[in-house]
């Protein structure tokens, strides 16, 4: 399966990616740049997006572009710096780049923006395994 296809499949397949709202708006090998809209149940006692959001943006962004070189590939480290609190109605766009693959390991570094604001920075560590995207899969 081609690797720019791949993370439109795994979207199809994700309910939680879906019912956050994500899009995918780039997208090619090693590369995925995915956005959404902060809605009012995705708000934290304080007005301000609960952390989870940008998290989890950053987190399908990091996800759909490890999966771009055509190998499963799972999270086994992430982390997430936030650095600025979001509201109701922001639109932010999350963008992971491939930092290096290995045969087993890659690192990635996703930001998050509102924007030209960086508002959150995300990085991850996957497992590739052996096991390749297939078309029916």
């Amino acid at each position: 399966m081609k690797g720019e296809l791949i993370p439109h499949k795994m979207l199809s397949q994700d309910a939680y990616s879906q019912w956050l709202g994500i899009e995918i708006l780039e997208c090619e090998v090693g590369r995925c740049k995915v956005g959404m809209t902060i809605r009012k149940e995705m708000l934290n006692s304080m007005e301000k997006a609960h952390g989870g959001i940008s998290y989890s943006l950053a987190d399908t962004a990091f996800g759909f572009a490890a999966n771009t070189h055509g190998r499963f590939a799972v999270s086994i480290e992430t982390s997430i710096n936030h650095i600025a609190a979001l509201n109701k109605g922001d639109v932010i766009i999350a963008e992971s780049v491939i930092e290096k693959v290995t045969n087993k390991l890659g690192f990635n570094i996703i930001e998050v923006k509102r924007g030209d604001e960086l508002v959150a920075l995300f990085k991850g560590v996957v497992y590739r395994t052996q096991k390749e995207w297939q078309e029916n899969d």
